[in-house]
């Protein structure tokens, strides 16, 4: 036990064993959904599924095992859900580069990401949102993780006249009512494991529903896709221009915003805040998912960043980096067993994705209401944060609108320079985004 506490900070005497387990493994089946929809994204570009899937499963092991020995912290890292798309919509087909030219930027990235941790700029504009804002991005990111939820479940579909509404009762959708019920269900009995055991029940009930699909010969065991056809194919041909730079400017802004703010809303969750708002080993967090981004990109796999499903294995009561530990081994026992991990639909993991956004959502009561200065960037932060199904796009906006405020109030003496300097850069990455 003495070198589990000291490599993974676990201790038997605050910790249990067994709910650390079951905390990983359920942060793990919430996010495995990440192992079929990013090599489905990225294959698009050209590039070999199977490859694909490899890097995936060994990118996000070991950014989740180096978070697990860094920062000691019950958290889980993968490719970015958003930036996966950007990689294969925007730089690939819109902007014209070759998947290779695109691993290339996010090799860059992935270095000067190494860059701005080590010297602590990431640190430094952590600490830098003030604290009523960073309620505001836990209880933004619980609403934000139950609209996933609701989204992959088709309870929430697209509609002309109003974007967004409720969607028809399908196979799939009535597997997402089940999924979020029973969840709700086992929570409030206080049943330990909760979300774990709803995500399989539901995975089960989806077999004869037609949602989860055992095809012909199916076989839960296969032996692990070459990554032969991605392993460091770089071209940095043609990347000598401004655009290219842009690019990379972008892709630093989200994942910084992306991870600062998944980690404010989990440390929140979590309580790894300290009194004066600092978080607990931030720097070692922020560190392992930059050298996770160099090393998926390497692989052959989009830009890492920290999982806000993370939430949901601190809601079964992970405390220590042996969550994480678990959810890492997990990824590497994915290789094996692909066709199970595959078999898991998304419908089922939502009614783990609602109940994190209603337990994360006690944030909100911390917020200073009273204050319309405060109470007006903490609701712009989180409306947006929904309705632009961007945790950084919210982040922006709300720091924004915080900054502006507070000028046009004439309390610009409550700023930072931190805060003024990142305005600016907000501004011109909306301008030339």
């Amino acid at each position: 036990m003495q070198l589990l506490e000291k490599a993974l900070g676990f201790n038997n005497i605050t910790s249990s064993l067994r709910t650390e387990i079951v905390a990983g493994a359920t942060t793990f089946l919430t996010m495995s959904y990440i192992l079929a929809v990013n090599p489905a994204i990225l294959a698009t570009t050209g590039m070999d599924k199977g490859a694909v899937f490899t890097a995936t499963a060994l990118a996000s092991a070991i950014a989740t095992l180096l978070l697990a020995f860094m920062a000691k912290l019950p958290f889980a890292q993968a490719p970015s859900m958003g930036l996966n798309a950007f990689f294969a919509f925007t730089l690939c087909q819109a902007m014209h580069y070759t998947w290779q030219q695109s691993l290339a930027i996010l090799l860059i990235e992935g270095l000067i990401f190494l860059f701005i941790t080590f010297f602590n700029i990431r640190e430094m504009i952590l600490y830098s949102i003030p604290q009523n804002l960073r309620y505001a991005i836990s209880a933004g990111i619980g609403m934000f993780i139950a609209f996933i939820g609701l989204k992959n479940a088709e309870i929430i579909v697209p509609k002309d006249g109003t974007f967004v509404g409720l969607g028809e009762f399908t196979p799939v959708s009535i597997l997402g009512i089940i999924a979020i019920m029973l969840s709700g269900i086992l929570m409030a009995r206080q049943v330990k494991g909760a979300l774990f055991y709803g995500i399989i029940i539901a995975t089960i009930i989806g077999i004869p529903m037609g949602v989860t699909v055992l095809t012909d010969n199916w076989m839960p065991i296969s032996a692990p896709h070459s990554l032969e056809l991605t392993f460091c194919q770089f071209d940095f041909n043609g990347l000598l221009n401004y655009n290219t730079l842009l690019v990379i400017i972008s892709l630093l802004i989200v994942n910084i915003f992306d991870t600062v703010g998944t980690l404010v809303g989990l440390a929140q969750k979590a309580g790894f805040t300290q009194p004066d708002g600092s978080i607990s080993r931030a720097k070692e967090a922020m560190m392992s998912d930059a050298i996770g981004t160099t090393c998926g990109a390497m692989l052959g796999s989009s830009t890492i960043t920290t999982y806000i499903e993370s939430a949901s294995g601190i809601a079964e009561g992970g405390k220590t980096g042996m969550t994480s530990f678990v959810v890492g081994m997990l990824f590497m026992l994915s290789l094996f067993f692909s066709p199970i991990f595959l078999l898991i639909p998304a419908a089922a993991t939502s009614g783990a994705l609602v109940l994190v956004g209603v337990l994360m959502l006690d944030s909100v009561k911390k917020i200073d209401l009273s204050n319309v200065g405060e109470a007006f960037p903490a609701f712009i932060t989180m409306i947006t944060m929904v309705l632009c199904y961007s945790i950084a796009d919210g982040i922006c906006l709300g720091i924004l609108s915080y900054v502006i405020l507070k000028f046009c109030l004439g309390k610009w003496q409550e700023l930072n320079w931190t805060l003024m300097v990142l305005s600016v850069v907000f501004i011109l990455n909306f301008i030339y985004a």
